[in-house]
């Protein structure tokens, strides 16, 4: 009987802890909120995070992913920043129109996110670029270079040393889009293709959560999607064009900058991370043992490599 009581008030003792520890658990997760915004008669979906006095941080997501693919990051940033992450036109859940109803360039992805940030009253910030979100960071920098603070890189090239061999289809693609759209599909655009974006050469393929391409190929089997995207992407030549003006700017602003690169993006090379290095000398260049969506593989690296280099950006401005 009494050790019967004994457990009895040991269970109840137990319980009370549990109770304890969970009222005192903080989640930097509950900051986080999802939102759409009206930018110029198309509505915008953006995550936003953190503080909205905190430094801000602006990240631009990848193909053919979306500000998803910050998920990850988000609560290991939002105590201390004002984080905004948004969705392009066409992709995650913005408005998609087809290409008859709106231009699928750079040049307009670029100008609907500068718009964003006007409205959103984003006057300075530091700018988090990853794939696609580089071409569309450098021409927000070139626009607006009294709003960017620093930069972040992440598997985002402005250098032609940066393109993998897979880059030569693409290429074939831009000098003959009609003759070239069936490989083009094949080698950018497939559920195989996607998967080995995220994987890459990846010696650790366990690490890596399917649902991750399942959603990005879902994405891309949506109707219209095949149209938006060899659309923009016959625009990604316009890219390789404005990497000589990419790089005069870094070289003549010289930003405070970070680069995480995943070693194993069979898209990006590692050659494209270290040529940053030439053109900013006092970049930090982190080579990861992650893939093209380095957060997948390397999230606590990357939030740990961001947090020390945001906290120092802090200082500096102190």
């Amino acid at each position: 009987m009494k050790v019967f009581t004994r457990l009895a008030i040991s269970a109840v003792l137990a319980g009370m802890a549990m109770q304890v520890a969970a009222s005192d658990l903080q989640s930097s997760r509950r900051s986080i909120s999802y939102h759409t915004v009206d930018v110029l008669g198309l509505n915008i979906f953006y995550r936003e995070a953190g503080p909205a006095d905190a430094p801000v941080v602006l990240l631009l997501h990848g193909f053919p992913s979306s500000s998803r693919m910050w998920e990850p990051l988000l609560p290991l940033l939002a105590d201390k920043y004002h984080i905004i992450a948004p969705d392009y036109p066409g992709f995650g859940n913005s408005s998609a129109p087809a290409p008859s109803n709106f231009e699928y360039t750079f040049d307009n992805l670029a100008r609907v996110t500068s718009e964003f940030a006007t409205k959103l009253g984003l006057g300075h910030y530091v700018l988090f670029m990853q794939d696609y979100g580089g071409p569309i960071g450098f021409r927000l920098a070139l626009a607006h270079p009294e709003r960017i603070s620093a930069i972040i890189i992440q598997n985002a090239v402005a250098h032609e040393q940066g393109l993998g061999p897979v880059w030569e289809a693409r290429r074939k693609f831009w000098a003959d889009p009609a003759g070239e759209l069936d490989k083009l599909k094949a080698n950018f655009t497939s559920a195989e293709a996607t998967r080995l974006r995220h994987v890459g050469t990846s010696p650790h393929p366990d690490r890596y959560d399917p649902d991750m391409w399942g959603d990005e190929s879902a994405f891309l089997a949506r109707p219209g999607q095949t149209d938006i995207q060899a659309t923009l992407f016959l625009d990604y030549r316009t890219n390789v064009a404005s990497y000589p003006l990419w790089q005069k700017w870094l070289r003549e602003t010289q930003p405070r900058t970070l680069v995480l690169w995943g070693r194993y993006d069979p898209s990006f090379i590692v050659a494209g991370a270290n040529a940053y290095a030439d053109d900013v000398p006092k970049a930090e260049v982190h080579i990861l043992d992650a893939g093209h969506f380095a957060l997948d593989e390397a999230t606590d690296e990357i939030a740990t490599l961001v947090r020390d280099f945001l906290a120092r950006l802090d200082q500096h401005k102190e």
